[in-house]
């Protein structure tokens, strides 16, 4: 993602405009935050769902409301997680997490397997239910 919007403040050396560099190689050099992406990425996956994703990033008011939602009734909670896999998070100054590319393929991939153990704890649980019912009868 580029922008034409110069940031101010000790950002604003080191951003090069692309238009103004006469180049589509020289993209806007955005500046890493203090926190950690797998941090970030694990405490989305696990407690995402809390909001704590949202406090470490120094987003405490929509973690608060993440909380008290349950993670947007679990929307919120898978929409944070993949704008985080895909490297669109920032935190509270705007910040890109630090260490994401060298991480993302293997957050996918955790993320992925995760999801299919959860999916089939679902099915498993659904059967046995079943079968209790139908013995039950």
């Amino acid at each position: 993602m580029t922008t034409d919007r110069q940031p101010a403040g000790p950002e604003a050396a080191a951003w090069t405009s692309p238009a103004a560099a006469g180049s589509l190689d020289s993209a806007p050099v955005v500046a890493e935050g203090s926190r950690s992406f797998v941090a970030a990425w694990l405490l989305s996956l696990l407690l995402g769902f809390l909001g704590v994703d949202r406090f470490y990033l120094g987003k405490v008011g929509t973690g608060i409301l993440k909380l008290l939602t349950a993670g947007g009734l679990g929307i919120w909670y898978v929409v944070d997680l993949v704008m985080l896999l895909a490297g669109l998070t920032r935190d509270a100054e705007d910040r890109a997490p630090y260490g994401y590319e060298g991480a993302k393929k293997t957050a996918w991939i955790v993320t992925g397997a995760f999801a299919g153990l959860a999916l089939l704890g679902g099915i498993i649980n659904s059967a046995i239910a079943a079968l209790a019912m139908a013995v039950g009868q």
